[in-house]
């Protein structure tokens, strides 16, 4: 945790600005720094550092290190892709499940670790802050919910994770330990349970989208029990978020009647979005600061994009700007989404267009000619103006949408007619016939559903199907389920190697 310690230091000297989450969300920018003591003295300040602990949530798809690019690459519906094997050290070696506690972006650790610090410090400090009861408690529950958050991707992506509840210091700091996993998820549970009772059920969409929600802890608590494996609990709460399937829930969240419409970039916090991570192209992001924090554009944006991408007049073929040739779409997934009715939005099959002359791109590093066609962006959505406009696109992303959330009540329930319904009403959304509710049934509709959203990788681990899937990419079962942990965090501290890491 060295490196962590010392951003921990001079935050805990000196507080700066945090910037703003989001265009939508809290625009607050105070001047100069104050020290962390006298900080916290009234609700604009108080406002301003409750910003800064959401802006680390856009971890999942902010900077060249999102979760979304690194976890697609890991799984079998993606490669790395890129220039070349060396384009993205971290993310060539998860491709192929060879990281090590050196070739980790350390970033996938230190960015978490530092929003559970300005939670922690928040925290702390809220209790004497000047300003009313309700609004403390609303950003208590919102501080705490962001902490769980935090924790659940630390969790998933290291299990044996230090667990720290109060701001570190130059005393404690050496003698931090690793908590255990279960620990570390009990923490998680108790977090959000006490979150959801001071949450709103709904947020004003002209001045407060992006901010947390009711419904969108209950979504997130019910993922953590079905990760944990308490299926009952996870099925309790996750039905208290979707109400009846297909229908509108108790706080307006219904799904879209177009899949195709959940990527069009304007279409931010629709009825569907549970809890969503905004992006701004007004940041004027640039390479000085990019993946720092102050960045607020979508990175997933660029680094699907296809490389060198042309089209002759009168083409039907898509305005793409070029990108970088990430994640590009395995033949296994092509396969296998091929004929279902969200091919299209799923994936940019550049592949055929350059056969039929209607496009033309170079092909990067483990090119199959398919994009991942949810984020490849649009010339409509390049900046014009401040910043580098491959920094600035504003596409937003979800954490958790409610699609997700019907299939993993339906995935907790297992059988029966609810479980029915549940599934049932995500394929009926895209024209698909009802089938038999099984596991096998709903692994697939999550693939279908979800795929490059980040979230396979993490399914194949909790389904025990991690081996089988990625064997062919050099997964070792009982090591690469989960990160080594940067070397530079175990230099001169108490913490020790996951299992199966030098």
């Amino acid at each position: 945790m060295k490196t962590i310690k010392y951003k921990y230091i001079f935050i805990a000297i000196a507080m700066v600005s945090f910037g703003s989450c989001s265009e939508e969300f809290v625009d607050v920018a105070p001047k100069g720094s104050f020290l962390s003591e006298n900080y916290y003295s009234n609700e604009g300040q108080a406002t301003a550092a409750l910003v800064g602990v959401y802006d680390a949530i856009r971890k999942n798809s902010g900077g060249f290190e999102n979760m979304i690019a690194m976890m697609n690459a890991g799984s079998d519906d993606f490669y790395a892709g890129g220039g070349g094997s060396t384009d993205g050290e971290g993310i060539q070696n998860f491709s192929t499940h060879s990281l090590t506690s050196t070739n980790i972006p350390g970033s996938f650790w230190n960015d978490h670790y530092q929003g559970i610090f300005r939670a922690n410090t928040l925290l702390s400090k809220l209790p004497d802050v000047d300003m009313g009861d309700n609004l403390k408690s609303r950003f208590t529950g919102e501080t705490k919910a962001l902490r769980a958050i935090y924790y659940f991707n630390l969790v998933r992506m290291f299990k044996n994770v230090p667990l720290l509840l109060d701001p570190l210091t130059t005393t404690n700091m050496y003698n931090v330990e690793q908590a255990t996993p279960e620990a570390v998820y009990a923490q998680i549970e108790k977090d959000l349970t006490e979150a959801i009772p001071a949450l709103p059920s709904t947020v004003p969409a002209n001045t407060e989208s992006g901010r947390l929600t009711k419904g969108g802890a209950q979504a997130m608590l019910g993922k953590v029990y079905l990760f944990e494996g308490k299926k009952a609990e996870a099925a309790a709460i996750l039905a208290e978020v979707n109400g009846t399937p297909g229908a509108a829930n108790q706080y307006g969240n219904k799904l879209l009647t177009k899949f195709s419409d959940l990527w069009v970039v304007s279409n931010k916090f629709n009825t569907e979005s549970l809890i969503e991570v905004s992006h701004t192209s007004a940041g004027n992001s640039d390479w000085g600061f990019w993946g720092s924090g102050r960045d607020e554009g979508n990175s997933v944006n660029i680094m699907v994009g296809p490389r060198t991408y042309s089209k002759p007049a009168g083409s039907p073929a898509p305005d793409l700007p070029s990108g970088w040739s990430f994640n590009v779409i395995t033949q296994d997934l092509y396969d296998a989404i091929k004929l279902d009715p969200r091919f299209a939005a799923t994936v940019l099959d550049l592949k055929a267009m350059k056969a039929a002359g209607e496009a033309d791109y170079i092909g990067g590093y483990q090119d199959t000619g398919y994009f991942l066609n949810k984020f490849v962006p649009r010339k409509a959505d390049v900046r014009t103006g401040g910043g580098a406009a491959e920094l600035n696109y504003k596409q937003n992303s979800y954490i958790i949408r409610l699609a997700d959330s019907y299939l993993m009540e339906a995935e907790a329930l297992g059988s029966g007619a609810r479980a029915q319904a549940l599934l049932d009403a995500v394929r009926s959304r895209v024209s698909l016939p009802s089938i038999p509710v099984t596991l096998a049934a709903i692994k697939n509709e999550r693939r279908m559903e979800l795929a490059g959203e980040g979230q396979r990788f993490f399914d194949l681990v909790r389904w025990g199907d991690a081996a089988a899937k990625l064997g062919n990419r050099g997964f070792n079962a009982g090591v690469d389920e989960i990160f080594p942990i940067p070397t530079r965090e175990l230099q001169g501290t108490k913490l020790k190697q996951n299992p199966g890491y030098n």
